[in-house]
């Protein structure tokens, strides 16, 4: 059974950084682009961040554009989300999803999330 797991999230001040990292068991999560994703309290789920399978590609949502970071280590079949200068609103549960048989461009895609391999989520709370 494949897996993603995600890690990394706590409770941290506005201004403050975190680091949320996403492994997966099963199969390598290197063979397919991975994204971050949240949704806050009361909210839908967004796109935040994808990555392309070389890690070569990157795409962000409006929202983290200049603060979130999307990486992957190929060799530690880990992907990371570097998240700076976090806000209030960046308050969410952070999900890691990958799409074994589409793009990095394409996760955003709305519909296209029923077809995403996805983690069980990790909260992010920024306090103010």
């Amino acid at each position: 059974q494949v897996r993603l797991i995600e890690s990394g999230g706590g409770l941290v001040q506005a201004g403050d950084s975190l680091r949320l990292s996403c492994t997966s068991s099963g199969r390598t999560l290197s063979s397919a682009p991975v994204g971050w994703f949240r949704q806050a309290p009361g909210k839908e789920r967004q796109f935040v961040a994808s990555i392309n399978r070389p890690g070569v590609l990157t795409y962000y949502a409006d929202s983290v554009k200049g603060r979130f970071t999307i990486s992957r280590e190929i060799t530690k079949n880990t992907a990371y989300l570097q998240m700076n200068s976090l806000k209030p609103n960046d308050t969410a549960v952070y999900y890691c999803a990958a799409d074994f048989r589409g793009t990095a461009q394409g996760m955003s895609a709305p519909g296209r999330s029923d077809m995403m391999l996805w983690g069980e989520g990790t909260l992010v709370t920024v306090s103010s």
